[in-house]
């Protein structure tokens, strides 16, 4: 169902690439969008390795949630900071992570807030603040899961 690399030779193992999801701050989730254009946004994003899935939180409405409600498919994509083996090198190396799977809305509130907690514990600098936000905002946010079906990295190379 999912195509095999074309450059094996750069594939990363599925533990390399979990360390990839782990480290990540920031990916590109992208859905089928309007008249069948892609919609591809950059998001912050919850690793949940217990549930082999991604979280998201975000609005409840507008054209990401627009395009989910009309295809669950979708990609996510995160690369690593990414390094240079050479300090002379301009280039830089990098690990890729791409996901596909199937996302829906969260509706259970129990896992709503917990994910919301774990989201705002990787950005925020204090528990305190999480606390806060998540009292500000649990109403009406809007947690979406990505189930993962398939994953693949690569190494990539610059030069």
């Amino acid at each position: 169902m999912f195509r095999a690399m074309r450059r094996i030779k750069q594939q990363l193992s599925e533990a390399e690439c979990i360390k990839v999801l782990k480290e990540g701050k920031r990916g590109t989730l992208a859905v089928c969008g309007d008249d069948g254009y892609p919609y591809a946004i950059p998001i912050d994003y919850h690793y949940d390795a217990e549930r082999g899935s991604v979280f998201f939180h975000g609005a409840g409405e507008g054209h990401k949630i627009d395009s989910i409600r009309r295809s669950d498919k979708v990609t996510f994509n995160v690369l690593s900071e990414g390094w240079k083996e050479n300090p002379d090198n301009w280039w830089l190396k990098f690990n890729s992570v791409t996901l596909f799977g199937r996302i829906h809305i969260v509706e259970d509130e129990a896992l709503k807030k917990q994910e919301l907690y774990a989201i705002g514990l990787k950005y925020y600098p204090t528990k305190e603040a999480v606390d806060a936000i998540v009292q500000r905002t649990i109403d009406h946010v809007c947690i979406l899961e990505l189930k993962i079906e398939h994953m693949s990295g690569k190494q990539v190379n610059e030069k």
